[in-house]
């Protein structure tokens, strides 16, 4: 199974429109082993700052694929599951700001609103 992953594995993005599954290169596949060790899908806001910017720019290229693999009988494997999908996006300042998106209905607290 580990080297179905490493050889021809996706990576699942959850999307408020649903799953987008990426068709990484072999040594971004390799990485993503690695970040996914020990569980089979993380929310974006338990990874380290690099580990943000690498999932950004997978997101950014255009290598969406299908979950089918080319001889149409069974899903490739998934590597792993990225949840909860956030955007890095430049401050007035230069900072980097996470811009998160709350679900419609999800009440703010008072610590979110300071």
């Amino acid at each position: 199974m580990l080297i179905d992953k490493l050889s021809d594995g996706v990576l699942c993005i959850l999307t408020p429109l649903g799953p987008r599954y990426i068709q990484p290169t072999f040594w971004e596949r390799l990485y993503l082993l690695w970040i996914f060790r020990h569980f089979p899908s993380l929310p974006q806001q338990v990874l380290h700052f690099r580990e943000q910017r690498f999932f950004e720019s997978l997101c950014r290229s255009d290598r969406y694929v299908s979950r089918m693999r080319k001889n149409g009988l069974d899903d490739a494997p998934v590597i792993g599951t990225l949840e909860n999908r956030v955007r890095l996006e430049e401050s007035p300042r230069g900072d980097r700001v996470v811009a998160v998106r709350r679900s419609p209905g999800t009440p703010v607290t008072d610590e979110q609103a300071s």
